[in-house]
């Protein structure tokens, strides 16, 4: 989110061998601070730390409200049902003992966690029935009658009122009960519903000091604003469509993908023209670019309604209503069940850390005259979020809790999301949210009094309850911090999220490209920033998300070319060499990104084929101008403008993962960091990766290490004349391998790898080679093909290609006219015969330490001098 910009970076990384290089300069004593070095490699992010200030918090101290309220919960399958006999056996401990110091920390929120499950099985009928909140509170259908409920125990006196009632609530007053929860039936009238579908609606109470108040209900379903009066209030709105009108759907989930590719796209701004596109336009005319760009899953941002649209979505108003700027609820359903059918799965951008300080329009409104107990969010400075200008939850309170359990479950099933993206994580999980605090890696900061414990078993509840009722939900962090655990399940104690963002990366490639010359590039802080992760823990690596697109900063395509995007992307002439190192380096960035920082990958939308302008939403500062708050997807339409070929390596790079599912492996090796040569080789499953970022140097028969003897081809390359590049690369070549050393002695072997084969590899390129299954093409007499050669194919079979093809099988070599004649159902059948060959052959027998995810090799000086230094040096 917009604040995250706020917060210092840093990714623990458990279990490695080294900690690379950073310019702090503090050092740890030997012993203890010693086998920290070796286990933690941590790294801060930018940030903009003139933004911060100190935010000092009083100790933490749980408020209790009505029954004893905690936070605390354990995985559903364990047969475990006693909080004492679940804190004895934590699995997290024996994942990682450098996490066995903080035992009794574990050990104290596990138990708060069982405690709360038990309450919510003795008191709601469980964690999943607590969670339908929203069949009881709000506006419900009950017995010919609407039913309205709401939960503000310091409000004297109540009332709904509305356009029903010509906002006269004189008739219709409310009825408190002992836990502060308001209620009234509404009988239907003449058999039809007292309140009309889409009339609007608001909660009217009187306050301690006498006055009376309107807001918006809390769990409403729909929330709208005049547009011809400007700065009007939001109104509630009845939302409850006729049969007819209602959308159902027609499509199930698509699977869950082994590695998400996420394409993270805001609806409202992706219209190429200066206006809020709509739900519907977006479903049919951006969702076929995502699945023709080969992603598998989309990131919906701003879903919930925010009031001041330049928040980005993140000052939520109404949590339970959709923005009602890009359309209505059944529209939202449309979008969902269309990537639904194109088989994309979508997750929704949650924002749970905070709310909106609006009172007319938010949450915030009920909190006139009451204490912590009594209302959604703390009182005083600790309910307050001073960067963020917003209001924090309590997340110890019953109702609290039920609110937002309930509001996860809803968009789960009523609108059929695939999953979350939780924003602003590091804010939940500590009372400082993450302030003026430079992670360093030491797990004193993950552990302590800092750490909000209510917060962590909500998000443990939060978690627990998602994969109850979806299985098969993905769940990400967005957190700065890199407190350990968050990606571990709950029944380890883990906080039980499916991934995390690795939040560095992108700031470290800002780093460079602001700060340093091609010349100054380390190949070994590169490689070390890219694989700074607890190998334990998934991560989503991005090079740039919205977060990199707002204004005031830039994206990598502009922070490249600049200006000259504006002039110089015609293909009409020559490329200057700021176009050609520009267009050179956005490919290779993304692409080692994604094949070397996460288990999974991101894009933010219009940034896959090199979008030159940063995001501005209308604000006064800009005359509420929408002219910089859209996609120009034109650009990448025009087929003489160079964009096309940024966003024809995006899609290709999709591609091979769809092919060799090298992000879900756990096979990462890299094998040598030449900074003389300014060149990167790794191993990412069986594909050998090949990056030469050097700005001049082409080196002919460069020797590579990789772990199988054969044959190797080109799988996807860079310098393709398809991808805008050179095509020095042949892609007919066969590349044998040569056994390097004494076989089990990987001392002797050639940058540790028992095997070598020699490649071209042109200045700023990359180019990734795949190992022939020789016994499959002499049976079948295939002619394999790489992926530039794919994307040439004529346009008839070109969209299933490119959707599933890095290599194909090509036909009989001995009857190429039917090869050329076969249909697309044909070739789809030959290319899952390829993959499943691909995937059959064996994973070779490679180290414990292998199968880890680990950085170079180094001698054993370097190995003694890097573990001398900080997680931070």
């Amino acid at each position: 989110m917009l604040g995250s910009l706020s917060l210092l970076a840093a990714t623990p990384f458990a279990f490695r061998s080294f900690s690379p290089s950073s310019n702090n300069n503090r050092s740890l004593s030997s012993g203890t601070n010693h086998q920290i070095a070796k286990q933690l490699a941590t790294e801060s992010g930018r940030g903009s730390q003139k933004l911060l200030r100190r935010h000092v918090f009083p100790v933490y101290r749980r408020v209790s409200y009505g029954s004893p309220i905690s936070a605390v919960m354990i995985d559903d399958s364990s047969t475990i049902t006693t909080s004492e006999e679940n804190t004895q056996n934590i699995g997290i401990l024996d994942i990682d003992s450098a996490l066995r110091p903080f035992k009794d920390h574990f050990q104290y929120r596990i138990k708060k966690f069982v405690d709360q499950k038990n309450l919510f099985e003795n008191y709601e009928g469980g964690l999943e029935e607590f969670a339908k909140g929203y069949l009881r509170f709000g506006f419900n259908r009950e017995e010919d009658g609407i039913v309205y409920r709401e939960w503000a125990p310091a409000a004297q006196e109540a009332q709904v009122v509305g356009d029903f009632n010509g906002w006269d609530g004189s008739n219709h007053k409310m009825e408190k009960n002992e836990f502060g929860v308001w209620s009234i039936k509404i009988p239907d009238s003449e058999g039809n519903p007292a309140i009309p579908h889409n009339s609007r609606v608001k909660f009217r109470f009187k306050h301690g000091d006498g006055v009376w108040v309107d807001r918006i209900p809390a769990w409403i379903k729909y929330a709208i604003v005049d547009p011809t009066r400007f700065g009007a209030p939001y109104d509630g709105v009845h939302w409850d469509p006729p049969p007819s009108e209602r959308y159902e759907f027609k499509y199930p989930r698509p699977p869950k993908p082994k590695a998400p590719r996420i394409y993270e796209a805001h609806v409202g701004m992706s219209s190429s023209e200066p206006r809020i596109n709509s739900y519907r336009e977006f479903a049919d005319d951006v969702l076929p670019r995502i699945q023709e760009n080969n992603y598998n899953t989309v990131q919906l941002m701003a879903v919930m309604e925010h009031s001041y649209y330049a928040s980005f979505g993140y000052h939520v108003t109404n949590f339970f209503s959709v923005s009602s700027r890009s359309g209505t609820p059944e529209d939202l359903k449309y979008l969902i069940d269309k990537a639904h059918s194109l088989g994309l799965r979508v997750l929704m951008d949650v924002v749970h850390s905070h709310a909106s300080n609006n009172v007319t329009d938010g949450l915030n409104g009920f909190d006139v005259g009451q204490s912590s107990q009594e209302s959604y969010f703390h009182t005083g400075e600790r309910g307050y979020h001073k960067l963020w200008d917003s209001r924090l939850f309590n997340y110890g309170n019953w109702e609290v809790l039920r609110f937002l359990l309930s509001n996860l479950r809803w968009w789960l099933e009523e609108f059929k999301f695939d999953g979350f993206r939780f924003d602003g994580v590091t804010s939940i999980l500590y009372h400082h949210h993450g302030i003026n605090m430079p992670f360093t890696g030491d797990y004193n900061e993950y552990f302590s009094e800092a750490t909000d414990v209510d917060a962590v078993v909500y998000l443990m509840l939060a978690n627990s309850l998602i994969n109850n009722i979806l299985p098969d939900a993905t769940v990400i962090a967005e957190d700065v911090s890199g407190m350990p655990g968050l990606g571990r399940p709950v029944s380890e104690g883990g906080i039980g999220f499916d991934y995390r963002l690795a939040m560095a990366i992108p700031d470290k490639w800002i780093d460079y490209l602001k700060n340093k010359n091609d010349e100054e590039w380390s190949m070994m802080d590169l490689s070390c920033s890219l694989t700074n992760r607890r190998y334990t823990e998934k991560c989503i690596s991005y090079a740039e998300s919205h977060d990199q697109s707002i204004v005031g900063d830039k994206t990598i395509a502009f922070f490249l070319m600049d200006k000259e995007m504006y002039s110089g992307m015609s293909c009409l002439t020559d490329a200057s060499p700021t176009i050609d190192r520009g267009i050179a380096l956005h490919k290779m960035i993304h692409f080692i990104t994604m094949a070397l920082g996460g288990e999974g990958y991101l894009n933010f939308m219009g940034n896959e084929f090199g979008h030159p302008e940063w995001i501005d939403f209308p604000r006064e500062g800009n005359g509420w101008s929408y002219e910089k708050c859209r996609r120009q997807w034109t650009l990448v339409d025009t087929d003489h403008l160079r964009y096309k070929f940024m966003n024809a390596f995006d899609r290709a790079m999709n591609a091979l993962d769809d092919k060799f599912s090298f992000l879900s492996s756990t096979k990462q090796i890299v094998s040598c960091t030449d900074e003389e040569n300014k060149v990167i080789v790794f191993e990412r499953g069986d594909l050998v990766f090949v990056f030469n970022f050097h700005p001049e140097n082409t080196y002919d028969g460069y020797k590579v290490g990789c772990d199988l003897p054969g044959k190797y081809r080109v799988a996807l390359d860079s310098d393709a004349w398809e991808f805008g590049g050179h095509g020095r690369v042949g892609h007919d070549v066969d590349h044998f391998t040569s056994p390097e050393g004494i076989p089990g002695v990987p001392e002797t072997n050639f940058n540790n790898r028992p095997n070598s084969f020699k490649v071209l590899s042109p200045a700023r390129t990359c180019v990734v080679y795949y190992k022939v299954d020789e016994s499959v093409e002499e049976t079948n007499g295939i002619n394999v093909i790489s992926v530039s050669e794919t994307l040439e194919m004529d346009a008839s079979k070109q969209k299933n290609a490119e959707e599933s093809a890095i290599l194909v099988d090509h036909g009989d070599k001995e009857n190429p006219q039917e090869t050329n004649d076969r249909d697309t159902a044909s070739f789809d059948e030959e290319l899952q015969k390829d993959g499943a060959k691909q995937e059959s052959i064996e994973e070779p027998a490679a180290s414990v330490l292998d199968k880890k995810i680990v950085g170079s090799k180094l001698d054993e000086p370097e190995v003694e001098e890097m573990e001398d230094r900080t997680p931070d040096d």
